[in-house]
């Protein structure tokens, strides 16, 4: 049998697909290359090229497929845009994930792995706990705790078994650096090679805790396998925050730039978010290897191999009132 895995062209699908491919699964890969990018796909994976929203196309990888278990991680992930494309938020993030619920009951999959995000958490009691009851501030948000309830009332009904992850400020190598509304390290890296300042908005005294890859991939890869954690929620990621102005001085020691920093407005988002990863640790002996400067190294030398990415540009704004000007033109990130 096989594994499904959506959003195989992404950054963190890709690495998931490959750590799969470790563990001896048969994985197969759904991805409409909206934000991934076809050699991102792992040598070995049955590639499908084409949308969760594509219902007749999600019948045919299932019926052509004996898919056991599905990591769906297919999502446009923009939080902070989101607000200004919600139409487009909930269309991607809870429709296309009810489809691929829906083939997955129909075709009888074993477990529906989901990635969500600590963004269901919005700016509570920090840190975040699992138990906590989610107050998401921000349609991305909103859509993922919408997926997460909806899994919960599928196994109630339908007796398909679930887990949840929900990572955070995940970067590393085949991170988009060319999206300039998300991925901060990714925004920093492209900016800086292309010569210009790095942008923060606000003071830059906003915390996240940045998390290698290679501290995430392996270990959702290995729950396929792990019935006795299923039908639970997981945070993932490391425990150290960092202020997005001392993650700037740290991204330009690793691309070997000088410090240049340009403030902006600062717009609507969580101040701080710090997850709990104790739960994460029992079940999965969970302890990240890799330092930031370390991981920004690694990330940096790729980033100079793949060189300048030219900046996408979300096309499909539904809402223009309370936009960042930087979002507004094509040249600020």
């Amino acid at each position: 049998m096989s594994t499904l895995v959506t959003g195989a062209a992404g950054f963190l699908g890709s690495h998931l697909a490959e750590a799969l491919i470790a563990e001896g699964q048969q994985v197969v890969g759904l991805d409409d290359l909206s934000g991934g990018f076809r050699e991102n796909v792992p040598v070995g994976v049955r590639f499908y090229e084409g949308s969760i929203l594509d219902t007749a196309l999600l019948r045919r990888v299932f019926t052509e497929n004996r898919i056991r278990c599905v990591y769906h991680l297919a999502a446009y992930a923009a939080e902070g845009l989101s607000h200004f494309i919600r139409n487009y938020n909930y269309t991607n993030n809870v429709v296309g994930s009810v489809n691929v619920l829906n083939e997955a009951i129909r075709s009888g999959s074993e477990c529906f792995i989901f990635t969500s995000s600590i963004a269901v958490y919005g700016s509570g009691q920090t840190p975040f706990r699992e138990e906590t009851t989610p107050r998401p501030e921000d349609p991305y948000g909103v859509a993922k705790y919408a997926v997460e309830l909806d899994l919960e009332a599928a196994r109630r009904m339908f007796g398909i078994n679930y887990l949840i992850f929900r990572p955070h400020n995940v970067y590393g190598e085949r991170q988009n650096t060319s999206d300039r509304y998300r991925n901060v390290i990714g925004i920093f890296m492209n900016q800086l090679l292309r010569g210009e300042p790095m942008t923060i908005f606000g003071d830059g005294s906003q915390t996240r805790c940045f998390t290698y890859v290679a501290d995430v991939a392996p270990l959702m890869a290995r729950a396929a396998s792990m019935p006795q954690v299923w039908n639970s929620v997981f945070n993932i990621g490391a425990d150290t925050p960092v202020s997005v102005v001392e993650l700037a001085r740290l991204v330009s020691e690793a691309m070997g730039c000088p410090f240049r920093v340009r403030h902006l407005e600062p717009r609507q988002e969580v101040r701080h978010a710090v997850a709990d990863h104790s739960k994460l640790a029992r079940a999965f002996h969970y302890e990240p290897r890799w330092s930031l400067p370390e991981g920004l190294a690694r990330m940096a030398a790729w980033v100079k191999k793949v060189g300048i990415r030219g900046q996408r540009v979300f096309s499909q704004i539904e809402l223009e009132r309370n936009l960042p000007p930087a979002w507004k033109t094509a040249g600020a990130s």
